[in-house]
């Protein structure tokens, strides 16, 4: 097979109803990739492989433009259309690769995920021993425009790095640029945070804010002023912030926020609608990421809004492994009404029974009242005078209580 020559014209289109790949429609290779067939790179390997037609014929080049009313085949399989642009947020751990093979069968970033998720491409990437906010998509355009530096997205960094000497002043002369090794870096923003001194030296917190991104750029620019950087974590991309986002959990992004911070990135006929993300992560299938990077289950222990991590309340896992040094929880008492409140039926309240005192006291109340409506009798000892000393003129003699007094008085 010939050569492909994309500055050529006149390339002949063996397939499709335009003709020539400078027609109406978009690139094969563009279409499957946003169908999530493969990336674009490997849709040219599968064309010249003689895998891919369009409308019944093979294609052998790649500078064909699909229409609508195409029909593209892969494999024999027709490929449906090309899906909404979808955004995840993903948290990612040390110790993974921002890739989707690696020849030296290291871990990565897209074989932790987890399942039921679709082909994704990562916005930017983080070096192996960096973690932290990596935002992930569907599309490949829109991954490509937030990447530029005319996008003016700014992403945050949290460093932690080792050295002494260094002072804020110092790091106020990043704003104007610098150039390392012949590579010139743009403005960057960084803040001691604050330092912590060890028997060999001190380990300082860096608050890093930079618009560009370039590969291993945070480390290499306070590499030039003296600083070993030896954990690296990014807060946020954009509008989008890491949050608390556990470490190898992922989110989808709602198709609301994706219309509201980024419709001047995407195509209009791939902007999302409705207002809730698609995306539903199982408690079952959340991972995270052992030392030596092997993938493992791990239950959600963090609830949001009516879900935990994304994942209904329904599924969630009744208990938790408990792990040693965790404090025990107190059981739930059952849920009771409060026994003494008055509860209304038709209008009235409820009338309890009465009490064995109230019995009593309704008995007493009985019979003084006929007592009192009975007739005194005759030499009755309430009909006699009391004789006071007052009626008989007697002095009122003080009568201390509890006897006489001590010392003869």
């Amino acid at each position: 097979m010939a050569a492909y020559d994309p500055s050529a014209k006149d390339a002949p289109q063996e397939a499709g109803a335009e003709g020539f790949a400078d027609g109406p429609g978009e690139r094969v290779a563009k279409a499957l990739a946003r169908a999530g067939a493969a990336s674009r790179r490997e849709v040219e390997r599968m064309i010249e492989q003689g895998r891919v037609t369009l409308n019944g014929k093979v294609l052998t080049h790649p500078a064909v433009k699909v229409a609508p009313n195409d029909i593209l085949t892969l494999d024999g399989e027709v490929v449906a259309g090309a899906e909404p642009t979808r955004l995840f947020r993903y948290h990612k751990p040390q110790g993974l690769l921002t890739t989707h093979t690696d020849p030296k069968g290291r871990p990565t970033v897209f074989s932790a995920l987890p399942p039921g998720l679709p082909r994704l491409i990562s916005i930017g990437r983080l070096d192996l021993n960096s973690e932290g906010l990596l935002l992930l998509t569907n599309d490949g355009g829109l991954a490509r425009n937030l990447e530029l530096p005319s996008a003016g997205l700014v992403r945050r960094y949290r460093a932690r790095a080792f050295g002494h000497g260094v002072t804020q002043d110092m790091l106020d002369r990043l704003k104007n640029g610098i150039t390392v090794e012949g590579v010139r870096y743009g403005a960057i923003d960084a803040t001691l945070d604050k330092a912590k001194e060890g028997p060999k030296g001190a380990n300082l917190w860096i608050t890093v804010a930079l618009a560009e991104g370039k590969n291993r750029e945070v480390r290499r620019v306070l590499e030039a002023i003296g600083l070993k950087v030896n954990r690296l974590i990014r807060l946020s991309y954009g509008p989008f912030a890491l949050g608390t986002l556990a470490p190898g959990h992922v989110e989808e992004v709602g198709p609301r926020v994706i219309r509201e911070q980024l419709a001047q990135h995407i195509d209009p006929e791939d902007m999302p609608t409705g207002d809730r993300a698609a995306y539903r992560v199982p408690a079952a299938q959340l991972t995270k990421v052992t030392e030596d990077g092997t993938p493992v289950a791990k239950p959600i222990q963090r609830r949001i809004s009516g879900s935990v991590s994304g994942t209904a309340v329904k599924d969630r896992p009744e208990t938790l492994e408990r792990k040693a040094g965790w404090a025990k929880a107190k059981p739930k008492k059952p849920f009771r009404a409060n026994a003494r409140k008055k509860a209304k039926k038709e209008g009235e309240e409820k009338r309890h029974a009465p009490t064995m005192d109230r019995k009593f006291k309704a008995k007493a109340a009985r019979r003084d009242a006929e007592k009192a409506a009975a007739p005194p009798k005759e030499g009755a000892r309430s009909e006699r005078p009391k004789k006071t000393p007052a009626a008989t003129g007697a002095p009122k003699v003080y009568k201390p209580k509890g006897g006489p007094r001590k010392g003869g008085r």
